[in-house]
């Protein structure tokens, strides 16, 4: 892909290498003969983006396989240069059967824990790369004419898991296959600290006096719904929470909101200021002892619960659990309220991983 301003070159997530590779191998099922070195994938921001195809076999007349180098750009990624296979089969099938089915082979972990976005048994393949990777089939193959087998492999995929934090979350036998977006964009802090910069210059240029800073393109998208904004009051923070509430206090914004997700919320709460991972990971244990002392939380079972995401899932389905939601959106309220001037706002918006709303916390409700 090409560079950026910041000289940084963006790359491509491992679900859509997954999603390139099972269309190359799907235009090769359908013709057999034909040389695939490039195909054109349909992105989740409705753009297709040509990505390059390393090779594609015929393995009979209802299978083939393909494999894409994953291109990370100039992230610091540990599935950079891993090799992507994608092997597309038609099985026989009744009417009501028909579908594609997409399941993990060699390299690709499976869930074994609760609270991902995956269910526990199923192979560790995202929501949006599944969804990627349906339409790129249906896109090569046309009209589904019987049950479609997809199966994702990454060969060096267990040793690499051992670099990440699957082990830990309960992904067993290699990586995840992820993306929101599809996009991979490299991390650096001074290009993505100055950005931060630059857009709230570019909010004052344009004569706004409210912001919006967002942990997550997620947590955007649900702000942008919730809010009536112009476009330029949206910044993505990403995890410099600290820092761009300090950029904020210089400027003179009335108002400032915050929309993220409860894992980076609880972390802003227990007073990190910097939420990325590489930073440490949140435990869900320190995570049950900070709500424990804070909060009198007791959850029975604590031992099963293996992620902060399952740990938010559960308090808002027991009794009370809306409360302790509420209160951890009030801790962090009050320390990061503290990065700002007395006189401008802070409001707070909880965004659940289903993409709602979920609690809104500003200076009129205290």
């Amino acid at each position: 892909m090409p560079r950026k301003k910041s000289g940084l070159r963006e790359g491509f997530s491992t679900g859509a290498c997954a999603a390139a590779a099972a269309m190359a191998a799907s235009i090769r099922l359908k013709e057999p003969e034909k040389v695939v070195k490039t195909v054109e994938v349909l992105f989740p921001d409705g753009v297709r983006r040509a990505m390059n195809v390393l090779w594609t076999k015929s393995l009979s007349d209802t299978k083939a396989q393909a494999c894409v180098i994953k291109d990370a750009g100039d992230d610091p990624d540990v599935t950079h240069a891993a090799e992507i296979w994608a092997t597309v089969e038609i099985l026989p099938c009744t009417e009501k059967e028909k579908g594609i089915e997409i399941i993990g082979g060699k390299g690709v972990g499976i869930v074994t824990k609760p609270g991902l976005a995956v269910e526990p048994g199923q192979p560790a393949i995202n929501p949006v790369p599944r969804k990627m990777i349906t339409e790129a089939v249906l896109g090569a193959i046309g009209v589904n004419k019987g049950c479609i087998r997809v199966t994702i492999a990454v060969p060096e995929g267990e040793r690499l898991a051992q670099k990440t934090l699957n082990s830990r979350l309960g992904i067993v036998g290699g990586i995840s296959i992820l993306g929101t977006t599809g996009i991979v964009k490299p991390i650096s802090e001074a290009a993505w600290c100055a950005t931060i910069s630059v857009s709230m210059d570019v909010a004052l240029a344009i004569g706004l006096d409210t912001i919006c800073l967002a942990t997550g393109r997620a947590s955007e998208e649900v702000a942008m719904k919730a809010l009536s904004l112009p476009k330029e009051a949206y910044i993505s923070m990403g995890d410099y929470v600290g820092f761009s509430l300090k950029e904020a206090a210089k400027r003179p914004f009335n108002r400032i909101i915050m929309a993220c997700q409860w894992s980076k919320l609880v972390k802003m709460a227990m007073g990190w200021d910097q939420t990325h991972v590489r930073f440490g990971p949140l435990e869900p244990k320190a995570a049950l002892e900070f709500l424990k002392r804070e909060f009198d939380l007791t959850i029975k079972n604590q031992k099963d619960i293996n992620t902060v995401r399952q740990l938010f899932l559960l308090l808002q389905r027991e009794a009370g659990g809306q409360k302790t939601i509420k209160g951890v959106c009030l801790y962090a309220y009050k320390r990061l309220k503290k990065f700002l001037h007395r006189r401008q706002e802070l409001a707070l918006l909880l965004v659940s991983y289903d993409k709602k709303v979920v609690n809104r916390l500003d200076s009129s409700r205290l």
